[in-house]
């Protein structure tokens, strides 16, 4: 959807085994390192997470030089979240996979202590998410991030008109401050 809303903005979107965390981390790592080497100096960096491709990517805004973070309806406690959703599962591609104790606990090994990262973050949160609470990233972020709270809504985040017009505004203002000489 962002792809076809937002054409002229370059965009990649990594696969990554997301319910298995020392993998997911380890493919986007590697993933996101080529495409950083590759890029220009003056290309936006805007990572753009949701559901658990929000932790993930919180994890890695502190590792690698992106310009700006924006979570959609992001798992930013998954150990506390996911337990009760244990059992088999299925991805939107139609994979299965077992969610288990264990993919709880290795998710804690990518937990981000909340406070001021070392790039600027913009959430937006349905506020009727039946899989997250929207209320733990409105106050891990409360004074340290750009909140976009939405009545209504859903995990699967019904709000992609104002997403589509936040990221394009967020990718045009880090294009013209990386075209400011400073």
């Amino acid at each position: 959807m962002l792809r076809d809303a937002l054409p002229q903005i370059s965009q990649d979107a990594p696969t990554y085994p997301a319910h298995r965390p020392v993998q997911a981390v380890a493919a986007l790592q590697g993933y996101f390192e080529q495409l950083l080497a590759s890029l220009s100096s003056g290309e936006p960096l805007l990572l753009i997470g949701s559901s658990m491709g929000g932790f993930y990517g919180r994890y890695l805004a502190q590792q690698l030089p992106f310009d700006h973070l924006l979570m959609i309806n992001p798992a930013l406690q998954p150990w506390d979240l996911l337990p009760e959703h244990e059992g088999w599962q299925e991805t939107a591609l139609g994979e299965h996979y077992y969610l288990s104790a264990q993919t709880f606990a290795e998710t804690r090994d990518y937990a981000v202590e909340a406070g001021d990262g070392p790039v600027p973050v913009t959430l937006l949160l349905d506020e009727a998410d039946e899989v997250i609470d929207y209320r733990i990233a409105a106050r891990i972020f409360r004074g340290s991030a750009d909140l976009h709270i939405y009545p209504g809504g859903d995990h699967a985040f019904q709000h992609m008109d104002e997403a589509v017009a936040i990221i394009a505004r967020l990718h045009a203002g880090i294009a013209e401050r990386k075209r400011v000489p400073g």
